[in-house]
C-alpha cells in the first residue's frame, strides 16, 4: 500500500510580523512611539524589524492598539520564526526576509 505524497508550501521569502504592523501604522497614522507606549514597550523597533519576537502579552497589546486579533500576531510570529528556522524553499540555505512585499489589505 502506498502513501500519498504531501505537498508542502515553502516560500522563498519570509515576512516579519512587523511588516504588517508598519502597514497598519501607516493606515491609521499612528507613530512607532505611540504604538510602543500603547503596548507597554520602551521601543517597538526590534519587533517591527523582526529582531525581537512577539510574545503573547505583546500580541494582546497589539490587538488593543491596532484592532487586529492577538491570534493573528501569534500566528504571524510563529510562521516567521518557522520560516527563518527552516529556510525558504527546498534549495536555499538561508531565508531572505521580505520587507517589500505588500500583502492584501485586511478587512
Amino acid at each position: 500500500m502506498s502513501h500519498p505524497t504531501l505537498n508542502r508550501y515553502a516560500p522563498d521569502t519570509v515576512t516579519p510580523p512587523g511588516f504588517y504592523i508598519r502597514e497598519k501604522l501607516e493606515e491609521t497614522g499612528m507613530t512607532e512611539a505611540s504604538l510602543a507606549a500603547a503596548i507597554g514597550l520602551a521601543d517597538a523597533g526590534e519587533i517591527l524589524d523582526g529582531r525581537a519576537p512577539i510574545g503573547p502579552e505583546v500580541a494582546l497589546g497589539l490587538e488593543l492598539a491596532l484592532g487586529i486579533p492577538a491570534r493573528f500576531w501569534n500566528n504571524a510570529e510563529r510562521q516567521y520564526r518557522d520560516g527563518i528556522k527552516e529556510g525558504p524553499g527546498q534549495d536555499r540555505e538561508s531565508p531572505q526576509p521580505n520587507r517589500h512585499r505588500r500583502p492584501a489589505k485586511w478587512k
